[in-house]
């Protein structure tokens, strides 16, 4: 996934979340977010990233629901 593409979404995954805004592997991500480190919401038995406060928290636009 790119950035770009997370950008169009309303939310993504811990892990890539992780990597594509902070350069953080896989179980670094997973602590960062445990720690609160970036919001995330828990849907069923997943754990997602919304994208929106996110990018804003970074200086960056979401440009969800536009064509990429």
């Amino acid at each position: 996934m790119t950035l770009e593409e997370a950008l169009s979404l309303p939310t993504i995954s811990v892990p890539d979340a992780g990597k594509l805004f902070f350069g953080l592997a896989r179980n670094s991500a997973y602590e960062a977010a445990h720690r609160g480190d970036f919001e995330t919401i828990k849907v069923g038995g997943r754990i997602v990233v919304p994208v929106a406060p996110l990018a804003a928290k970074l200086g960056l636009r979401a440009k969800i629901g536009t064509a990429a």
